[in-house]
């Protein structure tokens, strides 16, 4: 197994990469089980509609600690290669140590921002599971993925659908802010937020001025595990996503308001424990695929 380290010094100087690992990181890492797990049911669907096929030499943008990049090495077999890259090396450590721990030898991890560009032969199939919308110039960003990718080469990554469609990240900020203001325009956020793709006319111009060709939207509906219990799922949303920003750039506010918003959290959360049996919530996203031109 190589667990070579190899971080880009480039990615570090940038203000976006810099607040990725020192604020978010460690929240994502406490939350893992969630950002993971959580999202069992959607990957379920999703895995089998990018048909990756044996030997193919693939790229896994954003992949966070690792499972994407894991199961897209099973899928492409022995004779494939998957290269995970991500600008936050601890989520990279994760990732390692899964690779190493199931013996996948065919996987490998840099810590690399790809808007950036990446130094490497070109992929068959570049894929990215919920990074493409915090890409802070989203055309460069996707013209950096087609430039990672081999003449007729195809893309697919996924990215959150509309507000409404997605109540396991909303009901909870549409609480926080009855008890506190939405973040302001200085705030410094992880970049354009998990609903900047949601658009399929927007995303598709912007793809369009990438350079792809083919580009197909797909539905994906499925239902996120938010929490172990109910004190996980509020401590979830007051880290990370819409309502943590919210929680986060309110400051002491936030601290003094604290109980009254976990108290009304508590009662969503314990409202969607007794219809579903357990904390499952409704989300929604897009499949989107392209191709490099030949």
């Amino acid at each position: 197994m190589n667990r070579q380290i190899t971080i880009d010094n480039a990615a570090a100087a940038s203000p976006l990469v810099d607040f990725w690992n020192d604020v978010l990181a460690p929240k994502f890492v406490r939350y893992r089980h969630i950002l993971v797990g959580g999202l069992s049911r959607h990957s379920a669907i999703v895995f089998p509609m990018l048909a990756v096929e044996k030997g193919q030499r693939i790229l896994d943008v954003g992949c966070g600690f690792g499972d994407t990049a894991i199961e897209l090495a099973n899928a492409t077999g022995e004779h494939g290669e998957v290269l995970g890259v991500d600008c936050c090396e601890a989520f990279l450590d994760h990732a390692r140590n899964a690779a190493e721990l199931h013996w996948i030898p065919n996987v490998r991890f840099l810590c690399r921002d790809v808007e950036r560009g990446l130094d490497e032969p070109p992929f068959d199939m570049v894929f990215a599971r919920f990074g493409t919308m915090f890409f802070a110039n989203p055309v460069a960003g996707l013209r950096s993925m087609r430039a990672c990718l081999k003449p007729g080469g195809r893309l697919a990554h996924i990215v959150w659908r509309e507000r409404a469609d997605n109540p396991w990240l909303i009901e909870a900020r549409d609480i926080v802010r009855r008890y506190l203001p939405p973040p302001g325009e200085d705030a410094v956020t992880c970049g354009p937020g998990p609903f900047s793709m949601a658009d399929e006319a927007v995303t598709r111009a912007q793809m369009e001025a990438a350079g792809f060709e083919d580009i197909e939207f797909r539905r994906v509906d499925a239902k996120v595990r938010v929490g172990r219990d109910v004190a996980d799922a509020i401590a979830f949303q007051l880290a990370i996503g819409p309502a943590g920003e919210t929680f986060r750039e309110a400051g002491p506010l936030a601290e003094e308001k604290r109980a009254e918003i976990e108290a009304a959290l508590a009662r969503m959360f314990e409202q969607v424990l007794a219809r579903e049996g357990d904390l499952w919530m409704d989300s929604s996203s897009w499949l989107i695929t392209a191709r490099n031109p030949a």
